[in-house]
């Protein structure tokens, strides 16, 4: 074949130098754009809505390649609402294949990528959250998949989601665990990042994100507050995927990290931004009508009012407090008062709404059997008045409704000693943060938020959830890997910071 005049068709994409020329490499990139499109295209033409989410997800973790931040970022706003039923939970039939779990794992395989080479990994999971939390958690479920086949299958049809030793590991170990994955990523990009101060905007758009899950919610179904109210209405938003209680515990950390931090902020903007999102966040929490979150919420603003001690905050908040309580709605009140001028029949079991006589008794002599480790995580499953006459000796509930009692039952001494002495830990990184001149004083106020939500949290707990990661604990733990970020760049600054 004769030669082509001035050379081989490959030279047709070079400069003269030898390098691909400008028009040859935005050509390439035309080309594996609208291939990317017409594969992506495809796929959502043969497997329509769960397809369209699986490609965004997939191009979002190409962006993320060059930079795990951004897979931070976009975990930070999805985390919280990845629990409910808007989000989807599986894609193509695959269970766990999920946007979150890929956006996780490309994260982390960013992450990696930039972190194996310069060893920062290894410094990767502090040795208190190994220790203390994930190790006690992770041994109480190898202890519980021993137990599986013991939960009668009454419980297995209605509480949960398992029937098998896998999936039980998966469900109460790995997928709580994966709170603690996406703290670690944050902490890692906290640490990298010159203004980490801008990993607030993402937060705050998911606390909007959430408040308008319920609020539209209860809108769209146009109930009124007094139905709301009611003690049988209890799972009304069930439908959403979560939990009442546990909606108005999220809603009760969000308030307390918007509220200190619109006081530590400068910007004026920022500072109407905040006080503004207050208000829709305290209607989503009435709307909970958690008697537990209304009780951490009221431990938020002491903590508030003792920590901002002066005369001008105390009469402000007076003031507040006295037009709130004007305006509250008469459902609220009686949802409060649920159980109080009973005459004779009052009492702590009426206020626990029957926790103590049928929930916590039967369950205290459980705990002799096993008082050092416990008889593993979700035990109530296969408790002895659980096994003899669910809904009868005990009521048919997944977990103790106490998360100390869940903890020592599950944990024994040992695993609950372990795990309130990481929350302790955790107390004293916040409060340390909270008043180092050297942080930004938004972040300030965000830590000493994060200290009044845990605490509010920990409040709560006396009546419900557990110990170990849930859905309420999202900004808890966004809060964790913000301060394990700030407190290793100054040990041990990443090669590379930048904005």
């Amino acid at each position: 074949m004769a030669d082509v005049p001035g050379g081989s068709g490959l030279d047709l994409w070079r400069s003269p130098g030898g390098a691909p020329s400008r028009a040859a490499s935005e050509a390439w990139t035309r080309v594996w754009i609208a291939l990317a499109g017409a594969f992506f295209g495809c796929v959502v033409a043969l497997a329509e809505l769960n397809a369209l989410y699986l490609s965004v997800a997939l191009i979002g973790c190409i962006f993320i390649l060059r930079d795990f931040r951004i897979g931070v970022v976009l975990l930070i706003v999805l985390l919280p609402i990845s629990r409910s039923t808007v989000f989807p939970h599986e894609m193509l039939g695959i269970t766990g294949l999920n946007p979150l779990n890929l956006l996780l794992l490309g994260t982390l395989a960013a992450y990696l990528l930039q972190a194996l080479p310069d060893g920062s990994f290894r410094r990767f999971v502090p040795g208190r959250l190994l220790w203390l939390y994930i190790v006690p958690i992770v041994v109480a479920g190898v202890l519980g998949s021993q137990h599986v086949g013991e939960i009668p299958r009454s419980l297995l049809d209605k509480l949960v989601e398992y029937e098998n030793a896998t999936g039980y590991f998966r469900d109460v170990v790995v997928k709580p665990l994966l709170f603690v994955l996406f703290a670690l990523l944050v902490a890692a990009a906290v640490r990298r990042s010159e203004k980490p101060e801008k990993f607030l905007a993402p937060a705050f758009i998911s606390i909007w994100i959430m408040v308008a899950l319920v609020l539209g919610f209860v809108l769209k179904s146009g109930v009124s507050l007094n139905v709301l109210a009611r003690s049988e209405e209890r799972l009304f938003l069930s439908p959403l995927g979560i939990y009442a209680n546990e909606l108005g515990r999220l809603y009760a950390s969000a308030y307390a990290l918007l509220l200190f931090t619109w006081v530590e902020s400068k910007s004026p903007a920022l500072r109407a931004t905040l006080f503004v999102s207050m208000g829709p966040v305290l209607v989503a929490l009435l709307l909970t009508f958690s008697r537990g979150s209304y009780l951490g919420f009221i431990f938020v603003n002491v903590l508030f009012l003792v920590w901002r001690r002066n005369a001008k905050t105390l009469i402000l908040f007076a003031l507040v407090a006295a037009c709130g309580l004007l305006l509250l709605p008469e459902a609220v009140w009686d949802r409060v008062s649920t159980g109080l001028g009973q005459g004779a029949d009052f009492g702590a079991n009426t206020l626990s709404a029957g926790r103590i006589e049928h929930i916590w008794l039967p369950l205290l002599p459980e705990i002799p059997k096993s008082p050092i480790w416990g008889h593993g995580l979700s035990s109530i499953l296969w408790s002895e008045p659980m096994r003899r006459a669910p809904g009868v000796a005990i009521l048919a509930v997944g977990h103790p409704h106490n998360a100390y009692l869940g903890a020592l039952l599950d944990m024994g001494v040992v695993g609950l000693v372990l795990l309130c002495s990481y929350f302790v830990h955790v107390w004293k990184g916040f409060r340390v943060l909270s008043v180092d001149p050297t942080v930004n004083p938004m972040l300030r106020g965000f830590f000493l938020g994060a200290a009044a939500g845990l605490a509010s949290l920990l409040v709560s707990y006396t009546t419900d959830s557990s110990l170990t990661p849930g859905p309420e604990q999202s900004f808890l733990w966004l809060a964790i890997g913000m301060m394990y970020g700030h407190l290793s760049s100054r040990t041990h600054p990443a090669p590379g910071r930048s904005a």
